[in-house]
């Protein structure tokens, strides 16, 4: 297993691309999904997609507490409900900010067998389902956020 290197805003174009479809759910692709959760976990994330290891692929790995969730080719099907918080992102250190996400979400893709698998999440396991997914299409959570802050900004605020 490996750790990769997580690219950060600004410094990488992947971040800001729309992913490729993986064709074939391979050992490669399984090796990919087991670095990419050992490089989630290392980092102290609760998700991480393949662009954010430089990796144009549509692959996620999310895990809130709840179990590893491995997804390639992920779909958000449908929505329902909103609710607002706080997000950050291994790939835009020391910021957070408010941003709007379905409360409840439906979302079908391939696990690591290649076999089709269908997910309903909802609170804080389909806010990060979808900041992950979002990452496929080459959005960052800084450009759906309300008013993003430096963590060091936050902390003075609270404590004026």
């Amino acid at each position: 297993m490996a750790i990769y290197n997580i690219e950060k805003a600004g410094e990488s174009t992947v971040l800001r691309e729309k992913a490729k479809p993986v064709k074939e759910v391979n050992d490669t692709i399984r090796t990919l999904l087991d670095d990419m959760a050992e490089t989630m976990y290392a980092a102290e994330g609760v998700g991480l997609a393949a662009p954010q290891v430089g990796i144009s692929r549509r692959i996620i790995v999310v895990d809130v507490g709840e179990g590893l969730i491995e997804l390639i080719n992920p779909v958000l099907l449908k929505g329902r409900g909103k609710q607002v918080g706080d997000e950050g992102c291994l790939s835009v250190p020391g910021y957070y900010a408010p941003v709007e996400r379905y409360k409840t979400v439906y979302i079908e893709g391939l696990d690591r067998d290649g076999k089709k698998v269908s997910i309903k999440a909802k609170d804080f396991p389909a806010v990060a389902l979808q900041h992950e997914i979002d990452h496929l299409d080459g959005i960052l959570f800084i450009d759906k956020a309300k008013k993003p802050s430096k963590a060091e900004e936050t902390e003075e605020a609270e404590t004026e």
